[in-house]
């Protein structure tokens, strides 16, 4: 599954900007920025065009601190920073050990990063179960 598939598949697609569980304004498949606020309505086409330029960013800053992952791993992390941002994965734990190749570690990582204020978040927990299962 990529990165794509991936991001459509936990986001789903809002054309109204909406505050997600955090309190963030946020658009399309995920996509967050200054440019997202209140009463803001896109296209589908907006959004596809979003999504792909944000999975690409997101893919872009990931191969800056772990570069040389392919196939799907390459895929489950990029959704992850897509998800969470690359300032949360460059300082983690989950970064250094997916740059020791600790594979085994790394799944369970990913299992940890399925909270948000505090409490579990079903969709969160199964975004982070997708992920694992395509470290191999």
């Amino acid at each position: 599954m990529s990165a794509t598939d991936l991001a459509k598949q936990f986001e789903g697609c809002r054309l109204e900007a909406y505050q997600d569980i955090a309190g963030v304004w946020t658009i399309g498949y995920g996509h967050t920025g200054k440019d997202v606020h209140e009463g803001l309505v896109w296209t589908q086409e907006q959004a596809d065009d979003a999504l792909l330029h944000d999975v690409n960013a997101a893919r872009a800053l990931l191969e800056m601190y772990s570069p040389g992952l392919t196939n799907g791993r390459l895929d489950a992390l990029t959704d992850f920073v897509f998800n969470l941002g690359i300032g949360n994965y460059r300082t983690s734990t989950l970064c250094k050990m997916v740059n020791a190749d600790d594979w085994e570690g790394v799944k369970s990582q990913l299992l940890l990063w399925d909270h948000s204020n505090g409490k579990v978040i079903p969709g969160l927990l199964a975004r982070r179960e997708a992920e694992a299962a395509l470290m191999g």
